[in-house]
């Protein structure tokens, strides 16, 4: 219920207003079934537009840092992510991979669309990155569709460290789904898996029109347009890091 109030009455609303959003090959997201939603990632709006234009839900595997946090806003993440059925995952543990594997199986286990950013955090400076293969594990398990999806101007409207949002015209942009099914049985194979990631990442490039880097947008240390430096994540280290975050972070 509150997915719905939120989507059209609490917050919708003002999404609209803010950002005229424009919706370029809705056709492409199937009306039933189980698929993967892979999408770049350039702000936590992201989060936001592309639910408000898909006539389906979608769910999201949230970090479980959104349902832990305590005081005011630490109660309210919690209230909010829970409320809109987002599922959480912890992303620090040694089975942080597969755990986050195993839900994002039990989404697409029930017919539902599941979001990925196969980038695994936001882009820094506006460009496209390397795709943890995460992704292609979950679609090769599983069998399902992956439908590349770009967001065009939430980083406008909602920059890295803003705290108000400005209005900005977005565009989500859908692209055809793309069939895996020639891999079948080749799950585990990492050759495969970074192909299949690739081949995502190809077509988010093409449908965004971002420059594409091949690197981990989590290895970087950048400067935001305010000239603050953005703090590097930790470098990849293990197979928990291969699994992309699937909430805006």
């Amino acid at each position: 219920m509150w997915y719905w109030l939120f989507k059209y009455v609490l917050l919708g609303p003002l999404l609209w207003l803010m950002g005229r959003p424009k919706l370029e090959g809705g056709e492409n997201i199937p009306t039933g079934g189980p698929a993967i939603l892979a999408s770049n990632h350039r702000a936590v709006l992201d989060s936001f537009y592309l639910p408000l234009l898909a006539k389906r839900r979608i769910t999201f595997l949230a970090k479980s840092e959104y349902f832990t946090g305590t005081g005011l806003k630490g109660g309210f993440q919690r209230w909010f992510f829970s409320a809109v059925g987002q599922v959480p995952i912890d992303r620090t543990g040694a089975d942080a991979a597969q755990d986050a594997l195993n839900a994002g199986v039990r989404v697409l286990s029930q017919g539902k669309l599941l979001g990925i950013y196969p980038e695994g955090t936001r882009s820094p400076d506006g460009r496209l990155y390397k795709g943890k293969t995460g992704l292609a594990r979950l679609a090769l398990e599983t069998g399902v569709p992956v439908i590349p999806v770009a967001m065009i101007g939430t980083d406008k409207m909602n920059p890295i460290g803003s705290k108000m949002w400005k209005p900005a015209k977005i565009t989500v942009r859908v692209g055809e789904p793309i069939d895996f099914s020639r891999f079948e049985g080749m799950g585990g194979n990492r050759f495969v898996e970074r192909t299949v990631t690739d081949e995502v990442m190809y077509s988010l490039m093409q449908l965004a029109g971002q420059e594409y880097v091949d690197v981990y947008a989590a290895s970087l240390k950048d400067t935001s347009p305010k000239g603050a430096t953005i703090p590097a994540e930790p470098a990849i280290t293990s197979d928990a890091d291969r699994m992309p975050d699937t909430q805006a972070g």
